[in-house]
C-alpha cells in the first residue's frame, strides 16, 4: 500500500514536471506589425522584438482631423503587461500602459498623460494578406464618438465588403437621443499593401461619412476613425 502510495506521488510529480508552462513575456513577444484604435486614433507600429518602434496614426483632435507619424519606445514585463513612450515629430511625447491577452497577439491599451482619457484594443495584423480583396466579408460594426456640433453619436451595423470595392448594409444611428433604426447604406472602401484604407458610406437619410482604417487579425477585424470635420468618432468591425 505505502509503495502504491509513493508510486502515485511519483508519477503526479513527474506529471507536474511534464505539463507545459506558460512562457514568460518578453520585447520580442512584440514583433512585426500590429494596429490599435485608441481615443479618437487608429494608426499602425511596427516593433522591433528589441524595444523599438516606430509609426504613424489619423486621429481627431476635437474635430480637426491629422495624420502624425513618430518613433518610440517599448518594455514588455514578464507577466505581460508593459509601457510604450511615443515622440512625434511635431515634438510632443504621449505614454501607454498595456496588457496582452488573445494569446499574446492582441493588446489592450490606456493611455497614461495626465489630462488625457484615452483607451482602446490593438491587435497584430497576421502573417496572411490583409484579407479584404478578392473575397466578400460581413462584419458588426460599433462605433462611438460626437459631432461637435450635435452631440454623442452611436453606430451599430452590419457592413459588407463585397471584394472588389463596393460597401452595403444596415444599421441603428444615434445622433445625441435621436434613433435612427435600419437605416441601409451603400458606398466604397480601398485597401493598400500596407494593411490600410478608406471607406466612404452614406446612409439614407444621413450625411456621407468617411474613414480612415487599418485592417487586422489577418483580415478578421478593422479599425476605423471617422475622417470628417467636427467629428470625433473611431471605433471597430469584426467578422
Amino acid at each position: 500500500m505505502k509503495f502504491l502510495k509513493m508510486s502515485s506521488a511519483v508519477l503526479l510529480f513527474a506529471a507536474a514536471l511534464a505539463t507545459p508552462r506558460a512562457s514568460a513575456c518578453t520585447n520580442a513577444t512584440m514583433t512585426g506589425v500590429w494596429g490599435y484604435e485608441v481615443g479618437s486614433a487608429v494608426g499602425q507600429f511596427k516593433l522591433d522584438g528589441a524595444g523599438n518602434l516606430t509609426g504613424s496614426q489619423t486621429v481627431s483632435q476635437n474635430g480637426t482631423i491629422v495624420t502624425q507619424t513618430y518613433t518610440g519606445t517599448y518594455s514588455v514585463k514578464t507577466n505581460c503587461t508593459g509601457s510604450i513612450t511615443l515622440h512625434f515629430t511635431n515634438g510632443k511625447t504621449a505614454h501607454v500602459n498595456f496588457v496582452l491577452d488573445e494569446a499574446n497577439r492582441g493588446v489592450q491599451i490606456i493611455e497614461t498623460d495626465t489630462g488625457t482619457l484615452a483607451e482602446g484594443p490593438g491587435l497584430a495584423e497576421g502573417t496572411v494578406t490583409c484579407g479584404l480583396t478578392g473575397v466578400k466579408h460581413t462584419f458588426a460594426a460599433l462605433l462611438l464618438g460626437k459631432i461637435t456640433t450635435k452631440g454623442p453619436i452611436a453606430y451599430v451595423a452590419q457592413v459588407i465588403l463585397d471584394g472588389t470595392g463596393k460597401v452595403s448594409g444596415a444599421g441603428t444611428f444615434n445622433v445625441n437621443g435621436t434613433i435612427v433604426p435600419a437605416a441601409s447604406f451603400t458606398g466604397t472602401y480601398t485597401e493598400n499593401a500596407a494593411c490600410t484604407g478608406t471607406m466612404r458610406i452614406t446612409p439614407t437619410g444621413l450625411s456621407t461619412l468617411n474613414f480612415d482604417l487599418v485592417v487586422v487579425n489577418s483580415g478578421k477585424e478593422i479599425l476605423l476613425v471617422e475622417t470628417d470635420t467636427g467629428t470625433v468618432v473611431a471605433g471597430n468591425m469584426q467578422q
